[in-house]
């Protein structure tokens, strides 16, 4: 993150400045998904080139690292959500979903045999 807390440092320190200015409008670009024109790169100087590239790298790494987090709380909310299916093999029926277990406590109906009368 230090790129990134430089350039908002040069950013603060100087509003006016034509390479303020382009640093600024490609951290909008980065955040936003918006298109940047990859030219106006190369109209930095050498040193805020380097900065713009220090900040792209910076900026990929934190959004793999965004991404990582992201996959970490689904994974966290399916297995509080779903902790007893996870317990549960997976060819085990379900409960209360007409187990046959519960069903052979219970004597079958037999057909009573007419009386002669």
């Amino acid at each position: 993150m230090r790129a990134i807390k430089e350039a908002r440092r040069y950013i603060e320190r100087k509003p006016d400045d034509a390479h303020a200015k382009t640093l600024s409008r490609l951290v909008l670009a980065l955040e936003s998904e918006a298109d940047f024109a990859i030219a106006d790169l190369y109209k930095l100087d050498l040193a805020r080139f380097k900065l713009a590239l220090e900040i792209l790298d910076e900026w990929r790494l934190d959004r793999h690292y965004a991404s990582k987090s992201k996959l970490f709380d689904v994974s966290l909310q399916l297995a509080v959500l779903k902790p007893a299916e996870a317990a549960q093999p997976p060819d085990a029926p379900a409960a209360g979903n007409g187990n046959k277990s519960e069903k052979k406590d219970k004597p079958a109906k037999e057909d009573k045999p007419a009386k002669d009368k």
